[in-house]
């Protein structure tokens, strides 16, 4: 089955922020993390990423827009890989049927870990990099984290390959330009330039999780530019390529990276591990509004009810109350850190970016008062009786 490295949003699904299910399951998360070692590399645990601007790109307000244009291409352009997935499925009749994609990526060390997209490499039984000409190397993925639609995979590395610095997309602004280098319909390192159009878009992954703080730009970005750059002027890569808004399947101008610094924040995790942990409350938690409209009666106008506690989570160890066996009604967080819960999506965010041992301050409706709980962050222990949580 042929598959699309760009996938495509709806206007519809842009701007709602639909509410999937009011528990998440975290099983998988916390046995992973207790049993975390199998993803351990002996070899290679970390990677070191680099931040400097590359060789050979003058000034950009010593030279024209165009010769500033060519500089970052020829300077980044090698260190653009061009990878291709196969997959093999089986019909109903036991017929197997071979799909093929391709999506970009990003050299972002000289050991050969590749930055892309989940949806790029998920599910494919064999990858392939290339980067022009005609030689071709096998790779293996790494780690891959669904909840940011992004991706390690490694390659044994030839000599002399060329790394894309990462920049910081914290200093963006909305008209800066900038340019995208990938393979659009197989079309090997194409460039296309732009300007960065929004900041802080609220884009969705194929999982449903949100990914904060997205870069728009008009620069053209098609099926096939999944994964590769989105650089400044100075040739760093502020972006990661990910998504297009299209009501006909091809470029308008309207494209979605991932933040560069979600991407160093996560990419340490997935070379060391093979997935990103993080830190989950352990609670089933339905939000104020979605129990109102449902027709429930609850005392205050928004947050999130504790309808259940996982047996030695975060939330049980802080003494958190989830709904009695007789029917009492739990806790209900309306805060996290000053930050209101209306929804899992804001108490996703701001879990998003702690660790382990962090402690966060719970403002928590309880019994007709208001109060104010410090909530250490723990490792999920594997979900037994309590199956859906966040």
């Amino acid at each position: 089955m042929k598959r699309n490295s760009v996938y495509q949003l709806s206007a519809r699904q842009l701007v709602l922020l639909a509410f999937a299910s009011a528990m998440i399951a975290i099983g998988a998360t916390a046995i992973l993390y207790n049993f975390g070692k199998f993803w351990v590399s002996n070899t290679e645990n970390n990677t070191a990423l680099a931040e400097e601007a590359p060789q050979g790109i003058s000034d950009p307000s010593a030279v024209s827009d165009e010769q500033n244009s060519i500089e970052v291409y020829k300077a980044v352009s090698p260190g653009v890989a061009f990878v291709s997935t196969t997959s093999v499925q089986q019909d109903w009749f036991g017929n197997e049927q071979e799909g093929k994609g391709n999506g970009s990526g990003s050299v972002i060390d000289s050991a050969g870990h590749i930055l892309t997209n989940f949806h790029v490499v998920d599910g494919a039984q064999k990858l392939t990099v290339s980067f022009g000409g005609g030689k071709v190397y096998p790779a293996t993925v790494i780690g891959m984290d669904a909840d940011t639609d992004l991706a390690v995979i490694k390659i044994d590395p030839p000599a002399g390959m060329t790394v894309v610095p990462l920049g910081d997309s914290d200093k963006l602004s909305v008209g800066q330009k900038v340019l995208a280098i990938g393979n659009p319909f197989g079309l090997d390192r194409t460039l296309t330039t732009g300007v960065i159009s929004g900041l802080q878009r609220p884009i969705r992954a194929r999982n449903g999780r949100p990914i904060d703080a997205a870069i728009q730009t008009d620069a053209s970005i098609n099926p096939g530019n999944s994964g590769g750059p989105l650089l400044d002027k100075f040739g760093r890569m502020i972006g990661i390529n990910s998504q297009i808004l299209s009501p006909a399947g091809g470029s308008v101008g309207v494209g979605f990276a991932i933040p560069a610094n979600t991407a160093k924040r996560i990419i340490p995790q997935l070379v060391q591990y093979g997935e990103v942990r993080r830190p989950k409350l352990g609670a089933s938690l339905p939000s104020v509004d979605d129990l109102k409209q449902r027709g429930y009666r609850v005392p205050v106008d928004a947050g999130l009810l504790v309808y259940q506690v996982q047996p030695g989570g975060t939330a049980d160890r802080a003494g958190i109350h989830g709904v009695t066996p007789s029917g009492g009604v739990g806790d209900i967080l309306l805060s996290a850190d000053g930050q209101k819960l209306s929804d899992l999506d804001d108490l996703f965010r701001l879990l998003d970016k702690k660790q382990f041992g962090d402690t966060v301050n719970f403002e928590v409706y309880r019994d007709g008062r208001t109060i104010t709980m410090p909530v250490k962050l723990y490792a999920s222990p594997p979900s037994t009786t309590t199956r859906r949580v966040q």
